[in-house]
């Protein structure tokens, strides 16, 4: 006599409920995944998911309080046992980028077939990858290759820190930023500051006229 395999354990943050609700419905009826948790906000989903110890947090990009992106980083930096797999509405490379480098093991869209979703659970539970490492790799590349003739402090930033760089030479204030890169407001003051210090520069102001001027060299 076999042992009935144990189901995957999955919690699922998305802001809407009825998109919590038809995941949670079509992963349940596969007959090997349980739901043992859900939340609407990053803020619930960080307070309810370590005591539910899931296999699989299904994690959508963007909520109003803040990203499933910092979730990732949060629960895979806390409970690295815990592998997440990203939701998303949008085909976004940024998104993508930052996903992979807060350890995330997936990044599907949501018009992803049923079948499919219930597959790509199983597999990430199981340890897999399901983010294509081509694609991984080109990412870091382009992270990590300076462009011709360019300002050495410029090539000192990382890509998300350039995107927020140009977001600060148009005048956005960090909120605004947020909403652009979908990461929390505090997120992005962090990394303004860190911005500002490797530019050998004290004021906002300072980097958003040297970010203009390298621009117009390019």
């Amino acid at each position: 006599m076999t042992d009935t395999p144990k189901p995957v354990r999955v919690f699922l943050m998305d802001d809407h409920e009825v998109v919590r609700e038809g995941v949670r419905q079509l992963l349940e009826t596969s007959g090997e995944i349980e739901v043992v948790g859900e939340a609407g906000s990053c803020a619930d989903a960080l307070a309810r998911m370590p005591a539910t110890r899931p296999h699989v947090a299904i994690l959508d990009v963007q909520l109003p309080d803040g990203s499933g992106v910092e979730v990732c980083r949060d629960i895979r930096s806390e409970h690295p046992e815990i592998a997440c797999l990203m939701l998303t509405s949008f085909s976004d490379e940024e998104a993508l980028f930052q996903s992979i480098m807060a350890g995330a093991a997936g990044y599907v869209l949501k018009q992803i077939r049923g079948n499919d979703l219930v597959d790509t659970v199983r597999r990430v539970a199981a340890g897999e990858s399901l983010i294509d490492p081509a694609v991984t790799g080109r990412l870091l590349e382009r992270l990590r290759r300076p462009e011709p003739d360019e300002d050495p402090r410029i090539a000192s930033l990382t890509k998300l820190e350039r995107v927020i760089l140009d977001h600060v030479a148009e005048g956005l204030t960090n909120r605004q930023i947020a909403a652009q890169v979908h990461l929390a407001e505090k997120t992005v003051k962090n990394y303004v500051s860190s911005i500002l210090m490797k530019l050998g520069m004290s004021r906002r102001t300072e980097a958003a006229v040297f970010a203009v001027r390298a621009a117009e060299k390019r």
